[in-house]
């Protein structure tokens, strides 16, 4: 190890990996920062220090920083400028990157991928295939798993879950004992809380509220494209493709399309006004 400061250059004294012999890489503060082990490097300027562990075949590049008593493993990467500190946990072919924060004891794993700003905390875990991006906040015992999205300054906390290709973004909120799944997609300023299910096809946004399944209901147009579209109890709005707005302007705007689909509309519309 070569003196920098308080800390240590590393030095590579053999071959691993596409390391070679010789070859000179991060700053560590001591030999158990990095382990000897398996193909683990430290490149660049990153950092490992306190009672962090680096081992497997993880690498740290960039201006990364992994330390407190943070664990990085398996074939995990966290690069750029990200830091992952406390007593969080990196493994398996998650990466994390572009300032982005995994720390307290949080859990990265699997294929997720941690970057742009989003931060990762508490007790939360985001695993399998998922993407935390665009400053979104994941705390609490939240979990994002299998394909979910959560981007665009969105927050997810509490005993929440978002999973199956599920899309939470743009400054939308879910928490409590609320889920995501089956595809649905919660933005705009939307709040999902409490038991709320939200799943399948249905689009939560604007600034809806939804804390049960009583607060949003999706239906499929039969007449003509086959796709769904939904209503939100809180702001009485209806979400169908492009279209946003109250059941008035959705009628008028189907009418202008064609006759059946005003017909079919409003009688949708007039249904939902006659049990609410």
């Amino acid at each position: 190890m070569i003196p920098e400061g308080s800390m240590f250059r590393v030095e590579a004294l053999r071959n691993f990996g596409l390391v070679k012999k010789g070859d000179v890489g991060g700053l560590i503060e001591n030999e158990c920062n990095l382990s000897h082990d398996g193909n683990s490097w430290v490149y660049d300027n990153a950092r490992i220090y306190g009672a962090a562990k680096v081992y497997g075949n993880a690498v740290i590049s960039g201006n990364a920083q992994v330390f407190d008593n943070a664990v990085v493993y398996g074939n995990a990467k966290v690069h750029d400028d990200a830091k992952v500190y406390g007593d969080a946990v990196i493994f398996g072919n998650a990466q994390v990157w572009n300032d982005a924060q995994v720390f307290d004891k949080a859990k990265v794993y699997d294929n997720a991928w941690i970057s742009d700003k989003a931060k990762v905390y508490g007790r939360a875990e985001v695993f399998d295939n998922v993407r935390v991006s665009e400053r979104a906040v994941i705390y609490g015992n939240a979990k994002i798993t299998n394909k979910a999205k959560v981007g665009d300054k969105a927050k997810v906390y509490g005993d929440a879950v978002v999973y199956d290709n599920a899309i939470v973004c743009e400054k939308a909120k879910v928490y409590g004992d609320a889920r995501i799944y089956d595809s649905a997609q919660v933005y705009g300023e939307a709040i999902v809380f409490g038991n709320a299910r939200v799943y399948g096809t249905a689009e939560i946004c604007d600034s809806a509220e939804v804390c049960s399944n009583a607060d949003y209901i999706v239906f499929k147009n039969w007449w003509s494209s086959g796709r769904y579209f939904t209503w939100t109890r809180s702001n009485n709005k209806w979400k169908v493709g492009c279209f946003f707005g109250s059941g008035e302007e959705l009628i008028k705007k189907a009418y202008s399309d064609s006759e059946e689909k005003g017909k079919e509309y409003e009688r949708v519309v007039r249904y939902v006004e006659s049990i609410c």
